[in-house]
């Protein structure tokens, strides 16, 4: 769908950067931003910013993600199709978009500086295997700020199970749960999923964004539990979590390594910058299935 609308809200734009070796893993530097905006507050918890100006026609376009969303304007942003429109969750930016048939859909304005996830997209990841219908099980969900965006790309079909420690963000988290029928709130330590269980199904997808020294053991720990065979896994490393005293580049090739132990095939990697700081996102299968050779008779 392509339709046209006013649209006021902050724009965001990245690009691809092919930084890094490969080393068996694709790895790719981190995108721009376009600065007519201004970057508002530290990295990661950016607070709103100036963007396309009111009255600006907005073209919305899908991505080559399904279920995200390109609003071209001024200034391009990431957006995803709203599931509860007229609700925002952090006071992020609509798009309301006419249709031919007369209804209105509306989009939300996803910021790259508070969701790693949309970070790694306008960093150039190519795949992160959340598309509408998936079941996802989220670590880290913190007060659901990226879960949302993924409850709008799953859709009604899908299902999120989002997993948080802190109580006082899993009350934001459970809120959120009450208008988005696709988000299961568990407020647990994603350390011990035994003590969740029995509230999760077998899942398709595990996005982690558990900023701890023993992040891979956490996510190989929730996959043994929940992660089908041939499902994949995104994964947000902080390097400073893990060693401070190293390069972060460094750090990620070893992580890369705990992973390719715990039966993950890591096959791409992408660096944050300029969102975060020290941080990459991992991407692969897990369990993946054994291509049989066949030779041909001499």
């Amino acid at each position: 769908m392509v339709a046209a609308s006013p649209f006021r809200g902050g724009g965001f734009s990245g690009g691809r950067g092919d930084g890094g070796g490969r080393g068996g893993v694709r790895s790719r530097g981190g995108g721009a931003m376009k600065r007519g905006g201004g970057r508002g507050a530290a990295r990661g918890n950016g607070g709103g910013r100036r963007g396309m100006k009111g009255g600006i026609k907005v073209v919305v376009e899908p991505h080559r993600h399904a279920g995200v969303f390109i609003a071209k304007g001024k200034d391009d942003a990431l957006c995803t199709k709203n599931m509860v429109p007229g609700e925002t969750v952090y006071n992020e930016k609509r798009v309301s978009v006419q249709n031919e048939d007369g209804t209105k859909t509306e989009y939300r304005v996803w910021n790259p500086f508070r969701s790693k996830l949309a970070a790694a997209i306008l960093s150039g990841v190519e795949t992160i295997w959340i598309k509408p219908g998936s079941s996802v099980l989220y670590l880290g969900a913190a007060s659901g700020t990226s879960v949302s965006h993924v409850s709008d790309i799953v859709g009604p079909s899908g299902v999120v199970y989002a997993v948080e420690f802190s109580h006082r963000s899993g009350r934001d988290l459970v809120n959120l749960a009450k208008k988005r029928t696709n988000i299961i709130p568990i407020i647990e330590d994603a350390r011990y999923p035994g003590k969740y269980r029995m509230l999760v199904g077998m899942v398709d997808v595990i996005f982690s964004d558990v900023a701890q020294p023993d992040q891979a053991r956490i996510l190989a720990l929730n996959a043994s539990y929940f992660l089908k065979a041939g499902g994949h896994f995104v994964i947000s490393v902080k390097a400073n979590c893990i060693d401070s005293t190293v390069p972060a580049e460094l750090v990620f090739a070893v992580e890369v390594k705990r992973l390719r132990v715990d039966q993950f095939k890591p096959v791409e990697q992408v660096t944050l910058e300029p969102y975060e700081r020290g941080h990459a996102v991992i991407v692969g299968g897990y369990r993946m299935p054994i291509k049989i050779r066949t030779t041909t008779p001499q």
